[in-house]
């Protein structure tokens, strides 16, 4: 087979059609919050528009007339394939006119949603043109003078955005304070940790100060990697959380009188326990917006729920040594062999089977 020249392939490929390629798989959301609703513009590229409404060729939708008589159609196209909550509310927006671009070889459309106050909180889902798998919307959202930017595609079909306002600051509140509760309460390895610190008992000044060392050496190091100044790899995090609680099984075993390390042991882990928190957060797509108190309100409700567990499990503990002594010194020995086993399981699993941790 003759192979072709440079100058053939240059000639193929400028008499080809156009239309034969998509030119611009984007599409373009623009919303901006007013006192009373949203006002927004959506630019669709006539190459998906007449796609997804068999029109042919696409050049026909830069036609003043074609366009009016197709106007419903393409508003009913558009408005199937994005939504707009405020405050967890659908919305139901009222749309002009399509607008020819010509030089963008596009429609604008111009929409309101109407609402009785500026929301707290916004959620954006756009599944604009499905027959392209690589399509995305560029989503700008406005408010005052800040403009704050998110790309939506088939991997990321929702945006969730948070106002400046004091209603946005309880949304975030609302979201991210249960979401820690959440967190620490479906943690076994963290629960356990916490648990293995309590079984030796003590006062309430010695069970306090070793929850704070442990909260204070957490937050850090959330925060730290919340905001990405030091992200360790789960790869690493997972299997340290497993040997922390290894470690506070066995010093529980080997303890002596006099001898009480647990709020420097809560300190040291904790740092390591923040990271694994981390993880969890950034997967909630943190809102840059209201990144401080997203971080408060998570952090907040993880030691929500850390209180929660340790007053009873503590008062549990207490109650038992009260009753008995010897059930007291049975229940360190028995609860610290627990601790050390599940810790040893988890270790294993997350070194030499390490399939859930990405």
């Amino acid at each position: 087979m003759k192979r072709l020249g440079p100058a053939a392939i240059i000639l193929l490929l400028s008499l080809a059609s156009p239309a034969s390629a998509h030119p611009v798989p984007f599409s373009y959301l623009d919303l901006r919050l007013r006192p009373n609703g949203i006002d927004g513009t959506l630019v669709a590229h006539i190459y998906d528009v007449a796609h997804d409404l068999r029109i042919e060729p696409m050049e026909r939708l830069l036609d003043p007339a074609v366009v009016s008589a197709r106007s419903a159609e393409i508003i009913e196209l558009l408005s199937r394939g994005l939504e707009v909550s405020a405050d967890g509310t659908l919305l139901k927006a009222t749309w002009s006119a399509p607008e020819i671009l010509a030089d963008r070889q596009s429609l604008r459309l111009r929409l309101h949603f109407p609402a009785d106050r500026a929301p707290g909180t916004l959620a954006v889902t756009a599944s604009l043109f499905p027959y392209d798998p690589v399509h995305q919307t560029f989503v700008n959202i406005y408010e005052d003078d800040s403009l704050t930017q998110a790309i939506l595609d088939r991997g990321k079909a929702r945006f969730e955005y948070f106002a400046g306002s004091r209603q946005g600051v309880w949304a975030v509140i609302q979201k991210f304070v249960p979401a820690g509760i959440h967190h620490i309460l479906i943690g076994p390895d963290h629960l356990l940790f916490l648990v293995g610190l309590l079984l030796l008992g003590g006062s309430v000044r010695r069970l306090a100060l070793v929850v704070t060392a442990f909260t204070v050496a957490h937050s850090v190091t959330l925060t730290l990697a919340a905001l990405n100044l030091v992200t360790p790899p789960p790869q690493i995090i997972e299997p340290a959380i497993a040997l922390s609680i290894v470690y506070v099984g066995v010093d529980n075993l080997l303890v002596h009188d006099g001898r009480d390390v647990r709020t420097w042991i809560a300190f040291a882990f904790g740092f390591i326990h923040g990271f694994g928190f981390a993880n969890v957060l950034r997967e909630m797509d943190l809102p840059a917006r209201a990144l401080g108190w997203s971080l408060f309100s998570f952090n907040f409700g993880v030691e929500i729920g850390q209180l929660l567990v340790v007053t009873l499990v503590a008062s549990a503990f207490a109650l038992l040594r009260a009753r008995s002594e010897a059930a007291g010194r049975r229940l360190v020995v028995v609860g610290s062999l627990v601790v050390v086993a599940a810790g040893t399981f988890w270790f294993i699993q997350r070194v030499f089977f390490p399939a859930g941790i990405t």
